[in-house]
């Protein structure tokens, strides 16, 4: 595994660390190949039951590496291949794709600065523990680019379509007060406890009954593109399957009982 991303798996919990601190863990070719590539391990690994998406340094994850893009772009308008924004189709896409579509929970333990590509991993989490001196900063449009990494789908979502709006057309850093009350950040904390607050969340989720999990996120997801009524029958078919579920025998016996269900995720 390339030491731009770190990956350990303990307590159920895969910790995936983006680790370029001294470009503030800006995304080059060799960072983006890394993380997809790990997240999909992640989803692929049984004793993985929850992902904590974190970063090394003071910052958490300030998009695509400038400094490599510029040469690339040199590079496209020597040649006329103008393959540099291939990117977006081989490494953005399916590193939102494999965090949004996770069939487990993701919790970003945001550190530092989140902006453009950043700022999307974060929102493609299902749950966002920010340390207080973070932000949050769009900054595409800054740089004379469009939304990538699922902010056109995920922030509208989030903040609806007229802060999102403004938020792209007008980038600027947002922090991490101004993100929880606007509703990306779930809980903010002190900086020096962001480690253990996220890792101790991450864990809570690991412990729990993560096939239902995976099912909240499906029916999540679903139901933002979807009418009431094509919802409702997918949450027919989600419930049906939860209900047949170990984890759902476990619970109900559990709670008759009056004793903690110990989950199996399955």
């Amino acid at each position: 595994m390339a030491d731009t991303v770190l990956y350990d798996v303990t307590d159920g919990v895969g910790t995936i660390t983006l680790n370029r601190p001294d470009a503030m863990n800006a995304m080059n070719t060799e960072a983006k190949a890394a993380l997809r590539d790990t997240l999909r391990e992640a989803a692929a690994d049984p004793a993985v039951r929850a992902v904590l998406l974190t970063a090394t340094g003071r910052a958490f994850c300030v998009g695509q590496d400038l400094k490599e893009h510029i040469g690339l772009l040199a590079e496209d308008r020597a040649t006329g291949s103008g393959q540099t924004m291939s990117t977006v189709r081989e490494h953005y896409n399916p590193i939102v794709t494999a965090l949004a579509g996770m069939p487990k929970p993701v919790v970003a333990g945001v550190n530092g600065v989140a902006a453009g590509a950043g700022a999307g991993f974060a929102l493609a989490a299902d749950f966002r523990v920010v340390a207080d001196t973070a932000s949050f900063n769009t900054s595409f449009a800054g740089v004379a680019l469009t939304a990538d990494s699922g902010i056109s789908w995920t922030l509208p979502r989030l903040v609806g379509q007229g802060r999102a709006a403004d938020l792209l057309l007008f980038p600027r850093s947002i922090t991490a007060q101004e993100a929880y009350d606007l509703g990306i950040a779930n809980k903010v904390v002190p900086a020096a406890d962001l480690a253990a607050e996220a890792a101790a969340v991450a864990r809570t989720l690991a412990a729990g009954p993560t096939a239902a999990y995976a099912a909240i996120k499906e029916s999540l997801a679903f139901g933002a593109g979807h009418t009431l009524t094509e919802t409702l029958a997918k949450e027919e078919e989600l419930q049906t399957r939860a209900g047949a579920s170990e984890d759902h025998h476990i619970a109900v016996e559990a709670f008759v009982k009056k004793e903690k269900p110990r989950f199996l995720g399955r």
